[in-house]
This record gives structure tokens, sequence and C-alpha cells, in this order.
């Protein structure tokens, strides 16, 4: 069982663009530098020569759905809630994910969500199939044809991010809480990934942190049940 948690935080607020996207039904196409930490040690480190940057933390808990014939995640897809304490929810449906070189792409569509209906979807993951106002779960049953009984729910993961503004980017220092273990990793969302990507290996090796290109999302590695 997952911890809920109690943190003022908010979700960040969506881009014009996603917003835009979300209205018409339209996945987004989020492009991320994600570079794995080895350990603990290069968290800290991390977060220490960023602190002057911090603009907020955020305790995230993150719970996935799937179809009982693997519905979503036979079609690359994964359903996600995503809780900002009691007082915010968002869900998401995240499709084709691609990642090379430490440059993930994934099309993303997200709506923000009741937290107390989240939360009894989560007990009784039916219900989020009757929710007749979401444009991501009705392409849920209509695209990936899950059927209002169909959902079960997969579990998850909690994750602490540390937002930082720098050199122009907006840096996201996570520290990922696994029932078998913990991943740390630094993500930035860019539309220049090649660019933001040597911006941050130039701050990584010039701090002599090791880092190494993520190969597997967050989900993959929950879903494997171990640490890559």
């Amino acid at each position: 069982m997952i911890p809920t948690f109690t943190t003022a935080a908010k979700p960040p607020p969506p881009t014009f663009l996603r917003r835009l996207l979300n209205y018409f039904n339209t996945p987004f196409m989020e492009v991320e530098v994600k570079l794995r930490l080895p350990d603990a040690a290069a968290h800290r480190r991390v977060s220490d020569l960023l602190s002057p940057f911090r603009t907020e933390t955020l305790i995230q808990e993150n719970i996935f759905f799937d179809g009982p014939n693997a519905e979503l995640s036979s079609n690359l897809a994964a359903l996600r809630l995503r809780f900002y304490g009691d007082s915010h929810c968002v869900v998401s449906l995240k499709a084709k994910p691609v990642i090379s070189a430490g440059i993930s792409r994934v099309e993303e569509a997200e709506e923000p969500l009741d937290p107390s209906i989240a939360r009894a979807c989560v007990a009784e993951p039916w219900r989020l199939l009757s929710i007749d106002t979401s444009q991501i779960l009705k392409r849920v049953r209509e695209e990936f044809r899950v059927g209002e009984t169909g959902l079960v729910c997969l579990g998850g993961f909690r994750n602490v991010r540390n937002v930082y503004d720098w050199e122009g980017l907006k840096l996201e220092l996570d520290e990922t809480i696994y029932d078998f273990g913990t991943r740390f990793e630094i993500e930035c969302e860019s539309r220049d990934p090649e660019r933001a990507k040597k911006l941050l290996e130039d701050f990584l090796e010039g701090n002599g942190i090791g880092y190494s290109y993520s190969d597997m999302s967050k989900f993959a590695i929950f879903r494997s049940g171990k640490l890559p």
C-alpha cells in the first residue's frame, strides 16, 4: 500500500500549448532530457549546487491503471493518477514512449481531477471510466476499448521532485521511491533537448558528478519490479 502525503505544493500549471491541445483532446509530445544519477550522494551534491535556484519541492504519489487484458500497456500506453497531497490530482495518459541517448519522447495528455474522486477511483478502479467529463478517460474507453468495469489498479510509487530555474531551463531533480529501491534522476523538458543535455552534462562533469543516460521510464522500472 502506498502512503498518502500532505503537502501545500500544487502541480505545475500546464503551458498554453498543453492547455490548447488538451482542450481539443490532442496529445502533447513531451520531450525531456533524462540523466540518471548513480546514488544518494550524487543526488545530494546536485541538490546542494543547485540550491540557490530551487523554486519548489513537489511530493508526488503516482498510481497506475490498466485493463484486465493489458489493453493499455500492450499498446505502449500508461494511465496515471498523480496526487499532490490531498489537495490536487492530475490524470494523464502517456503513449508511444521512445527513449534514446538520454532523451525521452512520449505523447502525453493530462487533465485535473478532483482528488476526492480520484481517491475513490484508487479504491474502486471501475469508477474512473464512469467519469464522463474527461476526454482522457473517453479515449481510454473508445480508443483502447477498455470496458466500464475493466480497469485494474497496478499500484505505483512516490517521487520527491525538487524544481530549479537554472540557465533558462526548468530542471527537475527526482528521488523516486519504489517498493524495491530508490532511483535518482535529473530531468529537463525542452524544445531543444540536445542543447539542454549538453548544458547538464557540462554541469555534472565540471563538478565531478557521475551520471548515465536513462534508458527506461519510471513506469517501465515500476513494472519490471527491479532497479536497472
